[in-house]
């Protein structure tokens, strides 16, 4: 199916300023009509939603336009664009680790309340 850019905010949540910028950008390629006017495939809800959740994980803009610009370059940068995703998730791993962490000590604080309040 296809979308205009208002069709497709609505359906991925994405301001249109937001993805004229991802376009601008580069990380977003919409298709183009006879028109010059924008539409958005079901390839691409499911791309921008690959994206939302790098961008809540906190990848950097920078590493997700590289990741994307590999993507359009196709299969021959499959080896670079897993190396992204392991140095991301290895990050992210790092900072469960941390949180894990945080979180006991809280639980702790908490803890300790809870005794002197009893």
């Amino acid at each position: 199916m296809n979308y205009s850019i208002s069709e497709f905010a609505n359906l991925t949540g994405f301001s249109t300023y937001t993805l004229r910028y991802y376009e601008k950008e580069q990380i977003l390629k919409p298709a183009r009509q006879n028109n010059n006017h924008r539409f958005y495939s079901d390839r691409d809800v499911e791309w921008i939603k690959f994206i939302a959740r790098l961008k809540e994980t906190g990848m950097p803009l920078r590493n997700i336009k590289k990741y994307a610009q590999l993507r359009e370059e196709g299969n021959t940068t499959v080896q670079q664009r897993m190396t992204l995703l392991i140095e991301h998730n290895d990050n992210l791993e790092a900072q469960l680790t941390v949180l894990s962490e945080h979180l006991v000590s809280l639980k702790q604080k908490i803890n300790h309340y809870e005794q002197l309040i009893k």
